[in-house]
Order: C-alpha cells, then structure tokens, then sequence
C-alpha cells in the first residue's frame, strides 16, 4: 500500500505557484517546496513523480491565471477589445513579474519562426485573433500581420515592466499602443485608417 500523502495536489501546486511568484522558477526546487510546505522533500513526490511534473503544473496554473486576464481585456468596456488584451499584457506583466517571466521570457526548445510564435507561446491566440478581426474587419492575413507587430511592440513595453527596466503608466502605455496601432493600421489599410 502506497504511503498516503501528507499534502493535495492543489496544496503542493499552491505552495509551488506562490514561490514562484516570489522568486522566480529557478527558485522551485523540490527543497525549497519542502520547506515552504513546512515539511521535507519528500510528501511531494507521494503525489507528483518528479519536479518537472510540479513546474508543468505550475505552469499550467499560471497559464490559466493569465487567461483572466486576457479575458478581462477583451471584455474591457471604453477601448476595442485587442487594445485591452495589450493592456491587460502589461498590467500582466507588472502585476505578476515572475509568472510574466515564467510565460513569455523563458527559452523556447524548439525556436518558432516570428509568424508562428504567437499561437506556440498564447493559448489565447484564436480569441485575439478573432478580436482584431472584427474590430477592423481586416482579412486574416492582415489580422495576423497587425497582431505580430503589436505584439512585439507590446511585448517590449512589458518586459520593460517585468524586469523593472523602466515604469511605465497606464495612459502612457495606452497611448503609445494607440500611435502604433494607428500607423500600422495606415500601413495595412491605405487610404482608410481607422483608429484604436
């Protein structure tokens, strides 16, 4: 009969999302979850086979934590819907560093292409995508093409914020994805533009 575990699953990822967020994912190892589970290594590995079981659970758990907030971007009232996803990336970015760090900094094993990364890093990508297109009924192709550029540019203002290279504030940040937005758009859509 196999020992009977000393924590849940739920309290292990817990423990192990909290240090994380804390100090980063180098920090997760099978010691330092031990001690803040207030126990040795060992209970951990009643439940999960090894560490790298506990940071894909982890990791998972951060993907869905930001799920929310993509979600709460599309949702945002006052703005189209693909600018509160940028938005809501960089408040993801400065509300939760580590986790940022943990979803979009980390060194992919297999390099994607610039046109493929979005759908391999974002579990989110079908929904922005969708966004974009109904907001300035582009074609997919176009869609595509003012997303990756956004994103890139999005993506910088964030780790920006996430490293704690530089701050900067909502409306600022808003405005300089809206001066983007708009000149690609111009790009894109010549001679009609319409603004973010």
């Amino acid at each position: 009969m196999p020992p009977k575990a000393k924590f849940t699953k739920e309290e292990i990822l817990e423990a192990a999302l909290q240090l994380v967020r804390e100090n980063g994912v180098d920090a997760l190892t099978a010691r330092a979850l031990g001690e803040r589970l207030g126990s040795s290594a060992r209970p951990i590995f009643t439940v999960f086979q090894s560490m790298d079981e506990v940071r894909q659970g982890v990791e998972a758990a951060v993907r869905r934590h930001y799920s929310g907030y993509v979600t709460a971007g599309l949702e945002q009232t006052g703005m189209p819907a693909f600018k509160g996803v940028g938005m809501q990336y960089i408040n993801f970015a400065r509300n939760e560093p580590k986790l940022f760090q943990l979803l979009f900094m980390t060194e992919q094993a297999r390099k994607p292409d610039v046109t493929e990364i979005l759908p391999v890093i974002d579990d989110n990508y079908p929904q922005i995508l969708s966004s974009v297109q109904n907001c300035y009924s582009l074609t997919r192709e176009d869609s595509e093409r003012l997303y990756r550029h956004l994103w890139v540019y999005t993506h910088g203002i964030a780790v920006l914020c996430a490293t704690g290279l530089c701050a900067f504030s909502t409306e600022e940040a808003g405005r300089m994805l809206t001066e983007v937005c708009t000149a690609l758009l111009k790009e894109i859509m010549v001679p009609s533009v319409t603004k973010l």
